[in-house]
């Protein structure tokens, strides 16, 4: 996306920060402000995530495939155990489409994590920063959060 894009990276985070700390009364920033869960990853709020799936986002969710096959997925999420992570995100991209019928994403392109409940997307956001990703999200109340608001996509 272009300068009217979202603008990844960190300088939105810095932004969003600098907001609440000037917006008046607790809270004022609202719900859907971005955050930091435990360890300095920034989050998404269900709203953030529900935006920014209307826009071009590859949404990687990394939990087990019998979780998925169990209980459901977010829809237009596509299922990278996290087992798998590291080598799906170093994989030819002709290899990565064939096996996750998804483009290979560049490592500056949005890329937004996702589990059950914050733990495993973490670790995600780790091994993609590590391996040059810039542009990388977690949706640190993963499934559990959206089924909150809306139903889940069966297979």
């Amino acid at each position: 996306m272009g300068a009217g894009g979202w603008g990844w990276g960190w300088g939105w985070w810095r932004a969003a920060r600098a907001l609440r700390a000037a917006a008046p009364g607790p809270g004022a920033a609202g719900a859907a402000s971005r955050s930091l869960c435990a360890g300095g990853v920034p989050s998404l709020s269900y709203r953030e995530l529900k935006d920014l799936k209307k826009a071009n986002v590859l949404h990687i969710d990394v939990r087990e495939r019998w979780e998925i096959d169990k209980f459901g997925k977010i829809p237009a999420s596509v299922n990278i155990p996290l087992s798998e992570l590291v080598e799906a995100l170093q994989m030819d991209p002709t290899e990565f489409k064939e096996r996750y019928n998804q483009k290979m994403p560049a490592k500056s392109d949005p890329v937004v994590f996702s589990c059950l409940a914050g733990t495993r997307s973490k670790q995600a956001f780790g091994f993609a920063t590590s391996l040059g990703f810039s542009r990388v999200q977690q949706y640190a109340g993963g499934f559990e959060d959206w089924v909150k608001h809306e139903p889940p996509e069966k297979k």
